[in-house]
């Protein structure tokens, strides 16, 4: 195979600038000279002070070189400095480049380069010499628009030099989003352009962007190649099988052949279960047949936990009894050093047209069929949130989290090695599944970037998609090869195509649930703005801090309803937002207040803090004063404990009401620990769930994704 990098052909300063000016980007003027003489001419012509450069495809570095002299006062300086450029630049020396000097105090870089997984992409950073020391980059996969290239200056982490900048114009920020859509343009309409530098771009005081400095490489196009897809309805008729014959049942207990079975039938599976083993007899008093030749018809789903070498010798006799789907938990493949055993698993599945999910995967479920078929004996309840996992012990472990918070689930997957179905057959199968409402990711790595990138983007559109990525750092990259062979892309461009796509990336496993179970309860923000009430203080203030650190804001109240709140709280609370309740004993209070919060048009959105949990401390008092106090009267203190259960069921039912009126999302904080676990609570007789976090970190982050989410639909139509 041709070397790649040995076909990369570098354009000169010049020729790179001409191809860019026809894309949209503003170039400084600038001149070609063929002598010394003909350079000190053509800056006359331009004005002073002048920029001189040597030229020359083959030359780089050229500031390091010598071949670069800035801020020429007159035609001899220019003269001078261009000869001065004969003895450096040597044979590469083809010319010299004639440019009038351009003064800014901003400088910008923008790039273009074509990742092996996702394809071109193109880069907004700060220029100059910062680049390299602050890497403040974002990232976009092409093609894209201008009203995508906007999103990409908000995220710079120095955006605030886009506006007013030490007595220069704000930076004309439509100038440079069509910059960054014209380099996005011609990645895709020129195959041949494999990297684009600009830096710097140079943003002049009167706000405009000009590009001083460019190159752009050609070479052989580097676009990754798209895997052959598995048909999306293959998949779906994988999770509702009539009929599962386990290949390599076992009695024994512990053994994958014997795990998967029990968890099968004792989940409530209604169809038929066959047993293969070569020693036949009976396991759990049913039939073993001693081979896949030997199974009835009708077979729907193979459970396939044989030793590695003998799985791609199975396939075919599968494919002869007409079984078409085949979950493979063997392990032994890539993920142990085998990849050709693993390219043998291929070959035979795709020339037996049978659907192979795995090798090496903890298995699947979908509670509406009652197929609970994974080594872990978790078993959710049915819900409308599917879960796709590179890693089966996340994935499972992910699955009891659900189970106790609340959430019910849709479908698992645990996708092992990935070998002939992969992630990105999931996410197109599931564009199609009216029954999946929200999608939750677990990933290390993706074998076809652009591909992810579409469906997730098509995905996205229609329903939320959450997803953690495992190997975010080099020790992490490591561990993921090591465990399941996946690939690790580089995270910056990952998270920029998830951006991009719509998906919501979440940094700890608990966020993974936290978000869908949001998606299910709550409307989405309309925008940013947050009220925030609290039992007391400090918990307001750090509250608001982890709001600033989550991109929402903490409006100040307006004078209106802090006249409205004065009628209800005491003289000496706070009139500012977060709206401290000063540990008022009136039972009332806190929905009184919640839907002035609510009723306000200042607000998006609520966070409650220590309005539920009460009881857990009333009973902690309780049980103290039974015992200090023999004398205390029990009518009492039973009345007091009637009161504290009436309060939280009320408040749990008024803030259900008032979030459906009002259509803002609504998301509490626990005082205490109450020991229900679940973080979706429900209030007989009325529709919907409320949320309720045992931290405000958990809170806002939630609120954020909602917002974000709420974003990106807005943007995606």
């Amino acid at each position: 195979m041709t070397d790649a990098s040995a076909a990369r052909r570098p354009l000169d300063e010049a020729a790179s600038k001409a191809l860019l000016a026809r894309y949209g980007v503003p170039c400084v003027a600038e001149a070609v000279a063929a002598s010394p003489e003909e350079a000190a001419a053509v800056a006359e012509a331009l004005g002073f002070p002048a920029v001189v450069k040597g030229l020359g495809a083959r030359l780089s570095h050229k500031t390091e070189r010598g071949l670069v002299a800035v801020g020429l006062p007159h035609s001899e300086a220019v003269r001078g400095a261009a000869e001065a450029m004969v003895g450096p630049g040597g044979d590469d020396l083809e010319g010299w480049l004639v440019q009038p000097l351009v003064t800014g105090r901003r400088e910008f870089l923008v790039g273009l380069a074509r990742d092996p997984k996702f394809g071109p992409v193109v880069a907004l950073g700060l220029g100059g010499v910062l680049a390299e020391g602050l890497r403040d980059v974002v990232f976009r996969v092409a093609p894209f628009g201008e009203a995508e290239a906007l999103t990409m200056l908000d995220e710079l982490r120095s955006a605030a030099l886009l506006g007013p900048f030490r007595g220069e114009a704000a930076v004309d920020r439509a100038a440079l989003a069509a910059i960054l859509a014209g380099v996005s343009r011609l990645a895709q309409e020129d195959p041949r352009v494999a990297e684009v530098d600009l830096n710097p771009v140079i943003v002049r005081p009167d706000g405009s962007p000009v590009a001083v400095d460019a190159l752009v490489v050609l070479g052989e196009a580097a676009d990754p190649v798209p895997l052959a897809p598995v048909a999306p309805l293959a998949l779906a008729r994988l999770f509702h099988p009539r009929s599962v014959a386990f290949v390599g049942a076992s009695a024994k207990f512990g053994k994958w052949g014997h795990s998967l079975f029990t968890n099968l039938v004792a989940g409530g599976f209604q169809g038929a279960v066959h047993l293969v083993n070569p020693r036949g007899g009976t396991i759990a008093g049913r039939p073993v047949f001693p081979t896949v030749a030997d199974l009835p018809d009708g077979v729907d789903l193979a459970i396939v936990s044989v030793p590695a070498r003998e799985v791609p010798a199975l396939l075919p006799q599968l494919a002869a009894r007409g079984v078409r789907s085949a979950v493979v938990v063997s392990s032994g493949f890539r993920e142990a050093g085998d990849g050709a055993l693993e390219e043998a698993l291929v070959a035979a599945a795709r020339a037996a047209g049978v659907t192979v999910v795995g090798p090496n995967t903890m298995g699947i479920i979908n509670p509406h069929a009652r197929v609970y078929c994974t080594g872990a004996h978790v078993r959710p309840f049915p819900g409308t949130t599917t879960l796709v996992s590179q890693s089966g012990n996340m994935g499972v472990q992910l699955l009891a989290f659900a189970e106790a918070q609340g959430l019910g689930i849709r479908a698992f997957c645990g996708t092992g090695n990935e070998a002939v179905t992969s992630l990105e057959d999931f996410l197109e199968a599931l564009e199609g599944d009216d029954e999946t409402r929200v999608v939750v990711l677990y990933l290390e790595g993706v074998k076809d970037g652009r591909r992810f990138f579409e469906a997730a983007r098509r995905l996205g559109r229609r329903k939320p998609v959450v997803a953690l990525k495992g190997g975010r750092t080099r020790d992490g990259q490591r561990a993921a090869a090591s465990h399941t062979g996946a690939l690790a892309a580089d995270h910056a461009v990952f998270e920029a195509a998830c951006r991009q796509a719509g998906v919501l990336l979440v940094g700890q496993p608990t966020e993974l649930l936290d978000v869908p179970a949001a998606l299910s309860a709550l409307p989405l923000p309309r925008g940013p703005r947050v009220a925030i009430m609290t039992w007391g203080g400090g918990w307001g203030v750090v509250a608001a801090d982890l709001c600033a650190e989550s991109g929402l804001a903490v409006p100040p109240l307006s004078p209106e309803l802090a006249a409205r709140l004065d009628r209800l709280l005491p003289p000496y609370w706070s009139r500012t937002n977060p709206v401290d309740l000063v540990g008022e004993h009136d039972l009332r209070l806190p929905g009184r207040v919640l839907e002035e919060l609510l009723a306000w048009d200042g607000a998006d959105a609520v966070i409650h803090l220590g309005m539920l949990g009460r009881r857990a401390s009333v009973e902690g008092l309780l049980a103290s004063v039974r015992h200090a106090d023999p004398a205390a009267d029990p009518a009492f203190l039973a009345a007091v404990d009637r009161a504290s259960a009436a309060y939280e069921e009320s408040f749990l039912a008024e803030s259900l009401t008032l979030m459906a009126r009002y259509g803002k999302p609504v998301v509490g904080v626990s005082l205490l620990p109450d020991g229900r676990g679940r973080t979706l609570l429900e209030a007989p007789g009325l529709p919907g769930r409320a949320l309720v976090f045992p931290t405000p970190e958990r809170a806002t982050r939630v609120l954020s994704h909602l917002w974000a989410y709420r974003r990106f639909r807005a943007r995606a139509g």
